[in-house]
């Protein structure tokens, strides 16, 4: 709704099944009826400078959903922290949170709560910082990509809303995807694990691995 922001993020999809093959080397894995979320977001250079996002599916109750992201959003001059947080419920019903989402976060943890339209909602999750994927991220108006985001595959996450004072609904995952993004956080972890911090991309073990990303558009199964 607003023009001009270096990065918009649209969580569309919360609720999808798959049915299909997927074939990993020689690995060939049929699933069905996988549970299916699908975003995307855009921005002028690529990502902001600062950010941190979450998705988890798997919960017993099967068909919830939690989404969030948030980062530095700028436009001209102005700069300012901002959370968005979307909950899909067991029953169907889905409601989104914008600012005030308060969100705190550490090298291996995040957590949210946030208010609003007669909805609260609390979240923690976790991940060790050793698991993380390091990514590149594009630099659009450079041409080049650079390691930028740490990516956990899957972490712990705990949900728990209330509407208009009642818990309505609590969930647990150990299926959740959870990042921080930055050039300065990601370039200190390759430090710490003793890499070469113009590397584009890492393991968790130090094992190579690549990944290479325009305007991103995400899917994830579990």
């Amino acid at each position: 709704m607003i023009p001009g922001l270096n990065q918009y993020w649209h969580p569309w999809l919360l609720g999808g099944k798959a049915s299909g093959t997927a074939v990993l080397g020689d690995t060939v894995m049929q699933f069905a009826g996988a549970e299916v979320y699908g975003e995307k977001n855009w921005g002028r250079e690529g990502f902001p400078e600062a950010w941190w996002w979450g998705q988890a599916q798997g919960f017993a109750d099967t068909g919830a959903c939690v989404a969030f992201a948030g980062g530095l959003v700028t436009a001209g001059p102005m700069k300012v922290e901002v959370t968005g947080l979307v909950v899909r419920l067991p029953d169907g019903r889905v409601f989104r949170l914008g600012n005030p989402v308060q969100t705190t976060s550490g090298d291996e943890w995040w957590r949210l709560s946030g208010r609003g339209y007669g909805w609260r909602v609390e979240v923690e999750a976790s991940a060790p910082l050793d698991q993380a994927f390091v990514l590149p991220v594009p630099l659009p108006s450079e041409h080049r990509n650079v390691a930028g985001d740490l990516e956990h595959l899957v972490g712990d996450l705990t949900v728990r809303v209330w509407r208009f004072g009642r818990e309505v609904w609590a969930g647990t995952t150990a299926l959740a995807a959870l990042e921080h993004g930055g050039l300065d956080r990601v370039r200190a972890e390759l430090l710490r694990r003793r890499l070469d911090a113009s590397v584009t991309s890492a393991g968790p073990a130090r094992l190579p691995y690549g990944f290479v990303d325009g305007t991103e558009s995400g899917t994830s199964f579990s």
